[in-house]
């Protein structure tokens, strides 16, 4: 039996020995790898902090002790330590283990997270909660260095450093949030893994303390004294310090003695503290080097080379579709340039960026900071494209009405992983996105059919030059394989087109919904219920035209969206069409008014009525009620 079989809770690890400890990190280790391998997951970040997460829950007295883990990437091996071993294979599965952290998972997951640098803020809100109730606990925020280039994170850091609170905040650095990390606190963190002068002299003042003759033994505390006082110089412990911190650090994240040593050092201590501990993203992996591909592993991975063994023949994903139409509508326009934040990768832009890294711009997990940036590109005639998933881009809401809608700035908006998201779950589901975007001025909204549409959009927005343009993509295969840029002309501004004549019943589809209401209505034609289908790419504005042609040929109209009903596009077609046709009967179909959980996205799409058969039997009920009312 593996040491980590006879783990149920923290207090299990509180009786190891070291020497245990370091057992049970390769245990854990290679249980990690074998249920990633079977379920997928967020494989890398865990790997990288197991035995900082063992530390963490020796040290302290959890559950007691309220322990916060930023992002949630970073808790599978908590997970592991706090009675969930046993369900692992459940992960990210519907109805299973949540792959992010959870709060009604768990009492050891103190503060659910899925977006990353929301630890600091939530700790220091504990801490001051504890002493606004007189009560005695510890507080710890373990935050990735990724995530130091959010803003929410230097928020928290400036409000905890002079509140003289019982905080801790652990800085994960392993120079890797989801892709290699980027700007100026990235630079500074890896200062001292690569200044040659501080490690020179860190060596020799070792040599020099341990080797020293027994009347100069006392000089060894001078010189660590003096170490110490390079160091200030040297490392970022000066920043912290100026926050208001008490740095410790940085100490090898890999190493139990160090960690249990200086936990216990620090855990007693009353005032705000930064443990600093460096790591290696993805450790253990057989595959060896990491890099970004192993942020998060497919089903069944190649554990030589973490490839999918098995992979499903078929069109390509609508974000490798985007990516290679931006690569080549690059080259037609030098004045196209692309920013995303902090994932090249996930969202189709890498190639982009290889192709014109002067005209790509990754600018780290700090998404309102993308966006003003892009609208600042807008001003001086260049077409930015802000590339981020549909999730992330609600972090820069703000910024999207303040400093590119009320300026009318051309800025363009590819939403990825728009709507449903399967097993990432509720923190990552993009389900807002029509709404919130609908609600902004000067803001023009589109959804695409598929891949070729969805470039015919991409070209219809830069070309757009009245105003901020927004598409939305699923995390899914695109239902065609489109051809060269060159090929695809700009979308119609402002049009829909009817792709199946009906009668009595029209459905105004959005995006990935096209291809699901044609189903349905193969499904209803074979009852003899005839319907028209319109693709609705274009929500605002919408086409006039095309709708006053709808409502005269039928008295019954269903909107079928990927997205929350509450403001949606449904919402919004039902007022206009209020106005304009108040005989008209309209029904609203989306995603309903709660949390959608994990599982499967076909799974999800059942669930919410968004397949064909939730769709034909919205529109059987619909109009059955019609003809028992008349």
């Amino acid at each position: 039996m593996s040491l980590l079989e006879g783990i149920n809770s923290p207090a299990d690890v509180r009786r190891l020995s070291r020497d245990e400890m370091r057992v049970l990190a390769q245990d854990m280790r290679e249980r990690l790898i074998d249920v990633c391998s079977r379920t997928g997951g967020h494989i890398g970040a865990g790997l990288g902090v197991v035995e900082l997460t063992i530390a963490l829950h020796a040290a302290f007295d959890t559950p007691t002790d309220q322990i916060v883990w930023d992002v949630g990437h970073q808790g599978y091996p908590h997970k592991l330590l706090t009675g969930r071993n046993g369900r692992m294979e459940t992960l990210r599965q519907e109805g299973g283990l949540s792959g992010f952290l959870k709060r009604t998972e768990s009492e050891y997951d103190t503060f659910g997270a899925g977006h990353a640098a929301t630890a600091i803020s939530a700790a220091l809100g504990m801490a001051a909660g504890r002493d606004v109730m007189g009560e005695s606990f510890k507080v710890a925020a373990v935050i990735g260095d990724g995530s130091l280039g959010s803003g929410l994170a230097y928020e928290g850091l400036n409000n905890a450093g002079p509140s003289d609170r019982d905080i801790i905040v652990v800085l994960n650095d392993n120079e890797m949030s989801i892709a290699p990390n980027v700007g100026a606190m990235h630079k500074y963190l890896t200062s001292i893994q690569r200044n040659p002068l501080y490690n020179r002299l860190r060596s020799r003042i070792g040599d020099l303390v341990d080797n020293a003759p027994g009347p100069f033994q006392g000089a060894g505390t001078l010189l660590r004294k003096w170490e110490e006082s390079v160091k200030s110089f040297l490392t970022p412990g000066v920043l912290f310090e100026e926050l208001g911190f008490r740095y410790f650090g940085p100490i090898d994240g890999h190493d139990i003695d160090a960690l249990m040593d200086t936990f216990s050092a620090v855990r007693d201590m009353g005032t705000p503290r930064l443990v600093h501990v460096i790591t290696k993203k993805g450790k253990g992996f057989p595959a060896g080097d990491h890099g970004e591909k192993w942020h998060a592993l497919p089903p069944n991975p190649d554990p030589a080379t973490g490839k999918q063994l098995a992979v499903a023949s078929g069109n390509p994903a609508f974000t490798a579709v985007y990516g290679k139409g931006l690569v080549e509508l690059g080259a037609e326009r030098q004045d196209l340039a692309v920013i995303t934040a902090a994932m090249p990768g996930g969202t189709g832009t890498a190639a982009f960026a290889k192709a014109y890294p002067s005209r790509f711009f990754d600018v780290g997990i700090a998404e309102g900071h993308g966006v003003t940036f892009a609208a600042g590109l807008a001003t001086r005639h260049v077409r930015p494209v802000v590339t981020i998933y549909s999730t992330f881009l609600q972090r820069g809401y703000d910024n999207i009405i303040h400093d590119a809608a009320i300026q009318k700035l051309p800025v363009v908006f590819a939403m990825d992983r728009a709507g449903l998201v399967g097993e990432d779950g509720e923190t990552h589901a993009g389900l807002y996105d029509i709404a919130y975007m609908l609600s902004v001025p000067n803001m023009t909204v589109t959804a695409p059919k598929n891949g070729a549409e969805m470039l015919g959009l991409l070209r219809a927005g830069v070309e757009h030059t009245d105003g901020p343009f927004c598409f939305r993509y699923p995390r899914d295969a695109s239902p065609d394989v489109p051809g060269d840029m060159s090929e695809i002309a700009a979308t119609p501004y402002a049009t829909w087109e009817v792709v199946r004549q009906g009668r009595e019943v029209a459905l105004l589809a959005v995006g990935t919904m096209v291809q699901q209401s044609l189903a349905a209505a193969d499904v209803l034609a074979a009852e003899g219920l005839e319907v028209t289908v319109v693709n609705c790419r274009y929500l605002k504005p919408y086409d006039e035209v095309t709708l006053a042609a709808i409502l005269a040929q039928h008295t019954h109209v269903l909107t079928v969206e990927e997205g929350t009903v509450v403001n949606g596009f449904g919402a919004f077609m039902s007022t206009v069409i209020h106005r304009q046709s108040p005989h008209v009967r309209v029904a609203v179909l989306g995603v309903p008014d709660r949390i959608i959980y994990s599982a499967s996205r076909k799974k999800q799409l059942a669930m919410a009525g968004l397949d064909p058969a939730g769709i034909a039997d919205r529109v059987r009920a619909l109009h059955d009620s019609e003809a028992l009312a008349g």
